[in-house]
């Protein structure tokens, strides 16, 4: 039997800690508590918001009205088959843990990302993804329930329509809620090392083990203050708040010869460009930012930039969400008109008026 709290505050639940309260919450642990929940949403013709650890949302001040669910159900389990081993892991399962057995079990497929704070039910939400690797690449199956009909259902990679950091699941109107994802992992499998920035870290012919790897995501990730820890005052954030835009060569060409004329790039550089296909080149949303007049470390009353990373917009301790989304729509704004690249934000925005308040 669910009992559904009134009025819990949110902030003391996601990373950015900031925000209002809850209208009404209760956590679930197994999928008939779910099926209850949305009934009980259903009954008071309320709203249903399905939170996981919080690490990639932002709360208004106001609040969210209706009622929030928290996945916390739990569960692991291996499933072996011919060439691979398939891993289950339920939608509340802490991400960095899910990771870690992984590892353990030298199984590789998510070892890249490491240290990604939040639960598993949301990342194949977003396509979660860092350091080469993302989760698209490995799911074989999403188990979900259907808003709706109340019935359980198996979403295949196709179904789940995949694309960079999103996914049919985060679409507005999505009717699907993650109960748990199954990962398809190699055994004994070769890290992967195809990011510069780790290929780096181990040069020479002697390949390292999944665990080695993974120690050095962790430490890369801390050094640009992108794991949790309490003592970090960078800690309050959801991460990278903008996503790596996707452009064009003419995009790219425009950018380098306006970053030129403005005196941030100089005429034997270029900005950091990864081609990613046909046409289309991955830039780096830090750069762009720092190159558009933010600098990290940037502060603006109780927000402002990590002093570690550019991408980072932090909670500097006391901000308003109203403080937050003004400061992320001043950066988004700035660099579209000083390098005409337009950045989405990666977080999910709930209880503001729009789907996207930064615009």
């Amino acid at each position: 039997m669910i009992n559904p709290t009134a009025d819990l505050p949110l902030a003391e639940t996601t990373t950015l800690e900031l925000g209002g309260v809850a209208e009404w919450m209760v956590d679930v642990g197994n999928a008939a508590d779910l099926r209850e929940a949305v009934r009980w949403a259903t009954d008071r013709e309320q709203a249903v918001t399905v939170l996981g650890g919080g690490s990639n949302v932002v709360v208004s001040d106001g609040g969210v009205a209706g009622l929030v669910v928290r996945m916390v159900n739990r569960g692991l389990d291996l499933e072996q088959r011919h060439d691979s081993v398939v891993l289950n892991a339920a939608a509340g399962e802490p991400w960095d843990e899910v990771v870690a057995a992984s590892v353990r079990e030298d199984l590789a497929g998510i070892e890249c990302l490491s240290g990604i704070p939040g639960t598993t039910g949301a990342t194949p939400i977003q396509n979660v993804g860092a350091y080469g690797q993302d989760v698209a690449s490995v799911i074989e199956s999403v188990r979900v329930l259907h808003r709706e009909t109340l019935e359980e259902k198996v979403l295949s990679v196709a179904d789940c329509v995949f694309g960079y950091r999103s996914s049919r699941l985060r679409e507005a109107g999505n009717p699907f809620i993650v109960l748990d994802v199954s990962f398809k992992l190699v055994p004994g499998g070769r890290p992967n090392l195809s990011y510069s920035q780790v290929a780096e870290r181990f040069e020479g012919p002697t390949v390292p083990s999944l665990g080695e790897l993974r120690a050095t995501i962790l430490e890369l990730r801390r050094s640009k203050s992108m794991v949790i820890d309490e003592d970090d005052p960078n800690r309050r954030s959801v991460g990278s708040f903008f996503v790596n835009p996707v452009v064009s060569d003419s995009s790219v060409h425009e950018l380098v010869e306006t970053a030129r004329l403005l005196g941030v790039l100089d005429f034997d550089q270029l900005p950091p460009v990864h081609p990613v296909g046909e046409d289309r080149n991955k830039l780096s949303a830090g750069w762009i930012i720092e190159a558009a007049g933010f600098p990290r470390g940037a502060r603006r009353g109780n927000v402002g930039l990590s002093s570690k990373h550019a991408l980072a917009v932090i909670n500097r301790g006391g901000a308003t969400a109203t403080e937050f989304v003004d400061f992320a729509r001043d950066i988004r704004r700035g660099v579209r008109t000083h390098l005409g690249i337009d950045l989405k934000p990666e977080p999910v925005f709930l209880g503001f008026d729009t789907t996207d308040p930064t615009e």
